[in-house]
C-alpha cells in the first residue's frame, strides 16, 4: 500500500510539472539532491556502523547481558505467556536494547526473529497477544540516545546536536507508556468479550 502511495505521489507530481511547463525545475531538483542524499546516506551509515560496533563491544563485555537481566522482570510481565529461557525472550530483549540506543536498523532483524519465535510459540496464523505487544513496544520505541537524528543534526552543522536527547527520552517514554496502555486496554476488552487472541 505504501509503495502505491509513493508511486501515485511521484506520478501526479511529474504530471503536474508537465502540465505547468516546470519540468526543468523537477530535473533541477532531482540532480541537486542526488549528491546531498548520497553524502547523507554515507554519513548515517558511518554513525550506524560506529554504534553497531559499540553494541558488539558492549555485548562482548557482558553489558548487554546485564541490561537483559535488568529488563527481564519487565519483559516477563509484558510477555507472561512466553516460557522461561525461550529464545524469543533473548530476541525481544535485543530488540528493545537496540531501540533504546536509537539503532532502529539494527533492531529490525532482532524484532523479526522475535516475531518468528512468537509465531512458533502461538502455533496460529493469527497474531498472538505477545506479537501485538511487541509490535506496540517496537513502534513506540523508548529511545535514550537518538543516534540517527543526532547524526543528521551533526551533518547539517547543528550547534548542539545532542540537545534533543532530553526531549527524545520524554517523548518516547510517553509514547511507549501510551502504547502499552492501549495494548492492554484492547487485550482486556477482547478478553471480556470472549475474543481473546
Amino acid at each position: 500500500m505504501v509503495n502505491l502511495i509513493w508511486v501515485i505521489l511521484a506520478v501526479s507530481g511529474i504530471a503536474y510539472a508537465g502540465f505547468n511547463g516546470t519540468m526543468d525545475k523537477v530535473n533541477e531538483a532531482i540532480f541537486a539532491t542526488i549528491d546531498e542524499s548520497i553524502m547523507l546516506t554515507l554519513s548515517l551509515m558511518g554513525v550506524l556502523v560506529f554504534w553497531l560496533g559499540l553494541m558488539k563491544i558492549a555485548e562482548e563485555a557482558g553489558l548487554l547481558r546485564s541490561l537483559a537481566r535488568l529488563f527481564k522482570p519487565i519483559v516477563r510481565r509484558l510477555f507472561p505467556e512466553i516460557p522461561d529461557n525461550d529464545p524469543a525472550i533473548g530476541y525481544i530483549l535485543s530488540n528493545i536494547t537496540a531501540n533504546i540506543f536509537g539503532l532502529g536498523n539494527a533492531a529490525t532483524p532482532m524484532g523479526l526473529k522475535a516475531m518468528n519465535e512468537l509465531k512458533r510459540l502461538s502455533g496460529s496464523k493469527e497474531a498472538s497477544r505477545s506479537m501485538i505487544t511487541l509490535l506496540a513496544i517496537n513502534t513506540s520505541s523508548l529511545t535514550i540516545v537518538p543516534t540517527t537524528v543526532i547524526a543528521i543534526r551533526m551533518k547539517y552543522d547543528s550547534t548542539d546536536p545532542t540537545s534533543i536527547i532530553g526531549a527524545t527520552i520524554l517523548a518516547t517514554a510517553i509514547s511507549t507508556i501510551a502504547a502499552l496502555f492501549i495494548d492492554r486496554f484492547f487485550y482486556y476488552r477482547r478478553r471480556r468479550l470472549g475474543r481473546v487472541i
